[in-house]
């Protein structure tokens, strides 16, 4: 049977207006009973929401019509041995606590005290029946969780500790542990100990409700049913859940704010409890609060009813919406009507040895151990020697050793493992310890006729482990400091040392030119990045500004020679250099051997975007792709014929230029560029850029300045860390695209 949930709609307060009300109770059809809360849509008035419920109730449903339709039906499963859980869910200031526990008035009473009357009158009733065979007992236990932590409301304040009681696990119930129990006979004595625990209760003034629970309550009612030597037991459990609240309304202080989170983090975990079983999930969060732990939704066997207490103004329309998503869910939850089962008195045990009085004990023994009572001893054995002079009292016991002395021979050998090894005379003495030797062999072990030898022990890794970064330099510098001593020494000794100073003067003569080196190394990497500012930049932007001006008014031919004047500024940019060549094919002069446009044919789109992005960002940042060229280009292109295509295989650009042959003017150039060691001239290369510019210069200053710092040919070029075949051939192609350009 799934968890029956009934909406309850309160009525209107005195400050509360008709036209404010927005949630209204209705039917599936005409003359069945109400069993739909319906609600509009917080962002479209005209669209309604619908929630269907086991039954709903209206403003003007008393409280005894509520219990007679909802909790009255199930007294008999309870005394058939069925537990039973009520509880109230909802906003704050919906009416939780007036459902569950009503009012002073008769007819205002609410769930709990009609509960407990009908317990009463039935378990009368149930004696009346049997004749006195059987006893129905009830007992009651009441208690709250506040701010998380539980407290029993029968016991004073005074009586709570600040970590509250314990929860355990037990038979699959969760129980609380130093709970109290009162039994109660009749109506009178459960009115009186209920009133002193709702006393007991934390309850505060809020901006939405003048007497806000801060805490959930659960009553707890148990029925013992007794017939002759079988025990019956039910429990009813009646559980109003404080409201969570809207901070951003109620205006509450620090207080009331810490109460309001652990009131909202148990409801919310509520929530999340019932989501996961609505989905199936294999894991239910009840452990992450103590209130779902207590309510177990789907885990007890027995009969649960959720009474959903709704408001019907519009200043709650979110809260009220959110309630009905989560109690809808609630609908899905499953549980199992199981009775408790029956438990047998049985006589209590009697011990046959016999108890009490006639048990007979053995006499203590004495403490022999004792240290006093040993002590006393031996003073009394020792005042009996004290006519001798020679020995002083002892007040202490001495141990000694008075065991036989074990014989010399030795021991029946059991195994050959006992036999121990004896030491090899030509084994050789090892001066580092054997790591492995730490370990204790059973071989190894000292018997009776070896006399122990001391062990040196192996030094562990833990001692190194010790010695600090400052200690290992200080041990350096003192090793280092004994070097150079001992070599002082011995060269003071040999008198053909004398020109020994010679040598080292050269060595530093030598550390003197390579710091000079390094220095001019640094002030033409200075230079370098001074000439590389943005003056040469801005004027080659103001070229190509006129080129480009020049070419939309028509003038192609002076739009050609800005763009040749440009050329200088941004060396070896292909899309630059196709510009040139695209004007020289327009105005019919072109020249050259025409490698490069068949270069720049032939390469494909991927390749040419690929090549593009890899430019100077400093030509790319201040120009832009013309429209016109590339409208004007385009027959040209489409006259290219497939057929005159190169193959693959075969390369604009000698091979024996890069295996060694003869350097060409373009070769030559690149060598130059490379070996002057400008980092701005090494950047305007094909495929170079600052870093890559950079570190090849750093290494051509390592080497030095004379033959072995030289790039003598492309070859050689190629074997440069950083470097590569690719690399060296784009560079080279570069400087070929630009001479033809000139």
């Amino acid at each position: 049977m799934s968890v029956r949930v009934v909406a309850r709609i309160r009525p209107l307060l005195e400050k509360e207006l008709d036209k404010d009300v927005i949630v209204r109770a209705d039917r599936v059809e005409e003359g069945r009973p109400l069993t739909v809360v319906k609600i509009p849509n917080p962002k479209n008035e005209a669209e309604e929401f619908s929630f269907a419920f086991n039954s709903v109730y209206e403003q003007a449903t008393t409280q005894e019509q509520l219990f007679t339709a909802e909790v009255a039906p199930h007294m008999k499963a309870l005394f058939q041995g069925l537990d039973v859980t009520i509880f109230a869910y909802g906003v704050t200031g919906t009416g939780k606590t007036h459902t569950m526990r009503g009012g002073l008035r008769l007819a205002d009473r609410g769930v709990i005290p009609r509960l407990l009357s009908n317990v009463f009158r039935r378990g009368k009733k149930l004696m009346k029946d049997s004749n006195g065979a059987t006893r129905v007992n009830v007992a009651l236990s009441y208690y709250e969780i506040y701010n998380d932590k539980v407290y029993d409301l029968l016991e004073p304040p005074e009586k709570r500790t600040p970590a509250g009681l314990p929860l355990r696990e037990k038979d699959g119930k969760t129980i609380v542990v130093g709970l109290s129990e009162r039994s109660c006979d009749d109506l009178k004595d459960f009115e009186k100990l209920y009133i002193e625990a709702n006393n007991n209760r934390v309850t505060a003034a809020t901006k939405l409700n003048a007497h806000s629970s801060r805490s959930h309550a659960i009553l707890r009612v148990k029925v013992t049913q007794t017939t002759g030597d079988m025990v019956k037991e039910s429990t009813a459990s009646a559980i109003d859940l404080a409201g969570s609240e809207d901070n951003r309304r109620t205006d509450n202080g620090k207080e009331r704010l810490v109460e309001s989170a652990a009131i909202n983090k148990s409801l919310f975990v509520l929530s999340q409890c019932i989501d996961a079983i609505s989905r199936g999930d294999k894991r239910i969060p009840y452990r992450e609060s103590k209130m779902t732990r207590i309510l177990s939704l789907g885990q007890n066997n027995g009969i649960t009813i959720m009474i959903l207490n709704l408001a019907p103004i519009r200043s709650y329309h979110l809260d009220t919406l959110s309630s009905l998503n989560v109690s809808s869910r609630a609908k899905r939850i499953e549980v199992r009507e199981i009775e408790n089962e029956v438990v047998f008195k049985q006589p209590p045990r009697t011990n046959s040895a016999g108890g009490g009085a006639n048990i007979q004990r053995q006499p203590l023994r004495p403490l022999n151990n004792a240290h006093n009572v040993h002590t006393g001893v031996l003073a009394a054995k020792t005042a009996e020697k004290a006519e001798k002079p020679d020995k002083p009292v002892k007040a202490f016991a001495v141990y000694t050793d008075k065991k036989p002395a074990v014989s010399a021979r030795p021991a029946v050998p059991i195994a050959n493992s006992s036999q121990p090894r004896q030491p090899s005379v030509i084994k050789r003495s090892s001066d580092v310890p054997d790591p492995l030797s730490a370990r204790p062999s059973k071989l190894a072990r000292p018997t009776q006729l070896r006399a122990p030898q001391p062990v040196t022990q192996p030094v562990t890794s833990s001692k190194q482990i010790v010695i600090s970064a400052e200690q290992i330099e200080a041990m350096v510098e003192k090793k280092v400091a004994e070097i150079l001593a001992s070599r002082a020494a011995e060269a003071a000794s040999k008198p053909e040392a004398q020109p020994v100073s010679k040598p080292n003067s050269a060595v530093q003569n030598q550390i003197t030119e390579e710091v000079k080196r390094r220095l001019e190394a640094l002030e033409r990497r200075i230079d370098n990045e001074a000439r590389n500012d943005d003056g040469g930049r801005s004027e080659g932007l103001r070229v190509l500004l006129q080129a480009r001006q020049a070419k939309e008014s028509g003038d192609d031919e002076a739009a050609l020679s800005f763009y040749e004047k440009a050329l200088p500024y941004f060396p070896g940019q292909a899309r630059l250099l196709g510009k040139i060549e695209r004007l020289r094919l327009k105005l019919g002069k072109a020249q050259g051997d025409g490698q490069q446009s068949e270069k720049i044919a032939r390469t494909p789109r991927k390749e040419r975007r690929r090549r593009d992005n890899d430019e100077d960002e400093s030509y790319q940042e201040g120009t832009e792709a013309d429209i016109e060229d590339d409208a004007i280009e385009k027959p040209a292109r489409a006259k290219t014929p497939k057929k005159k295509r190169a193959p693959p295989k075969t390369k604009a650009v000698d091979q024996s230029v890069f295996d060694g042959g003869p350097a060409s003017p373009v070769a030559q150039r690149l060598l130059d560029i490379v070996n002057s060691r400008d980092v701005a001239l090494i950047k305007g290369l094909h495929g170079f850029g600052a870093k890559k510019a950079q570190d090849l210069v750093d290494h051509l200053t390592l080497k030095g300045d004379g033959e072995s710092g030289r790039v003598e040919s492309l070859a050689q070029l190629r074997m440069l860390p950083g470097m590569g075949g690719r690399t060296v051939e784009r560079a080279y192609e570069g400087l070929v695209a630009a001479a033809a350009g000139q």
